[in-house]
């Protein structure tokens, strides 16, 4: 079977199984054949064939030849028709605000990024929103009524039921703020609103570092530190949508304030707002540290830490080594409990590779249970940066294809 990407099962079994199959059909790269689909769908060759038919119908798939080189007769695959249509993904962070425009087949067309800030609150942060989407739009010549769906992650807990978020620590003013209703009413697209953690999750399952994983944790070291889980296959996100806060478990029980309002979180103490912290710290306690002479300290940023690090700066290095060590501690606590195959590090902090890398794995390696931390693998994000938007161009596609699929056109939404 394959993973459910659509967000209403309760239908009936004819149903369930053809959206499998597109899901099948989309996630295999190169194609799949009949045969194949029938095979690990366990079901008979005309039942298979009378979906694929319905498929082909709606256009949502089409035939290609096999370019394997083996002789004799290619067969014939299965693969998403990119012409069906277009989606958005839009990838909203503390710092940067990520508006991308896809095919049906995933690849990006074209993107825009722009500097932001979260804290300007819902009102501001959506309008330039709107503004950025319709420069996309206008520069490629596609109107929005021809927008099958949009993807849109956010960096704070997300209510699911309600499309808004709850308590963000990082998003003040945002608290129970319609933005799936606000949007959707604005843009007549239908919205999926996601946690940016989740959405890189996504990317990096479909499209890099956890391709195909059933067990996976998607660690995102940012402004702040959120999670995306994956448990059998499926997408977690708990009782309301909110799951995966790992930035907020506590690590030292006296340890620096958080934005939450709580002492010692692991976000207070490995986040890139706690890393840059550290660094003008650093600076105001007289060390030797090219710190010192990269501008203004109060105006230092995680980014300076890291490219100070990477220059060979003790100092650097060592804020660098210790939010390593303090997110092994919380990345342990999710190994024992969710024991995931894959972790993910992700996020703009995950960048510098082992130096981050190797103090995570250590204190993973001494403080997980051994028959968890014998099988985890610990790596960095292949999609870097890019996992969010890629997952929010996953979660489109999964509102586009299978709204097509039930026959319910998003163009009238």
């Amino acid at each position: 079977m394959s993973h459910f990407f659509w967000p209403n099962l309760h239908q009936n079994v004819k149903s369930i199984n053809k959206h499998a199959v597109l899901d099948l059909i989309r996630f295999t790269p190169g194609g799949i054949s009949r045969a194949e689909l029938a095979h690990r769908m366990e079901l008979s060759r005309a039942a298979m064939t009378a979906i694929v038919n319905d498929l082909l119908e709606s256009d949502i798939v089409h035939e290609t030849e096999s370019r394997n080189g083996q002789s004799g007769r290619p067969p014939i695959l299965l693969q998403i028709n990119p012409a069906r249509g277009r989606v958005v993904g839009i990838d909203m962070g503390a710092t940067h605000l990520i508006v991308a425009l896809a095919d049906l087949s995933a690849p990006i067309i074209d993107e825009i990024e722009i500097p932001f800030d979260i804290t300007l609150g819902p009102v501001p942060c959506l309008a330039q929103t709107d503004a950025l989407l319709s420069e996309l739009l206008e520069k490629n010549d596609i109107r929005l009524e021809r927008i099958l769906a949009i993807g849109m992650g956010v960096p704070g807990p997300i209510v699911s039921q309600v499309g808004s978020v709850i308590a963000p620590p990082i998003m003040p003013g945002w608290d129970g703020y319609p933005i799936k209703k606000e949007m959707e009413n604005k843009w007549r697209v239908p919205i999926s609103l996601s946690n940016d953690a989740e959405l890189g999750m996504l990317g990096e399952w479909a499209y890099g570092a956890g391709r195909g994983e059933e067990h996976l944790a998607y660690i995102k070291v940012g402004s702040g530190i959120g999670a995306g889980l994956l448990m059998n296959g499926q997408v977690y996100q708990g009782a309301t949508g909110s799951a995966g806060e790992i930035g907020h478990l506590t690590i030292e029980e006296n340890g620096p304030l958080c934005d939450c309002g709580s002492n010692g979180c692991l976000e207070a103490l490995a986040g890139g707002k706690a890393i840059a912290r550290q660094g003008r710290e650093a600076v105001a306690s007289g060390k030797t540290t090219l710190l010192a002479s990269m501008g203004p300290p109060e105006e230092l940023t995680a980014r300076d830490v890291v490219a100070a690090a990477r220059r060979g700066d003790l100092p650097s290095q060592q804020i660098i080594t210790r939010a390593g060590s303090y997110l092994g501690i919380a990345i342990a606590g999710v190994v024992n409990l969710f024991n995931p195959r894959v972790v993910i590090i992700g996020g703009g902090v995950s960048q510098i590779g082992d130096l981050f890398l190797e103090p995570i794995r250590e204190t993973v390696r001494r403080r997980s249970l051994a028959a968890a931390a014998g099988v985890v693998k610990i790596n960095t994000a292949i999609l870097h940066r890019r996992s969010s938007i890629m997952g929010a161009i996953v979660q489109a596609l999964s509102t586009a294809l299978h709204q097509i699929v039930e026959k319910k056109e998003p163009s009238s939404f």
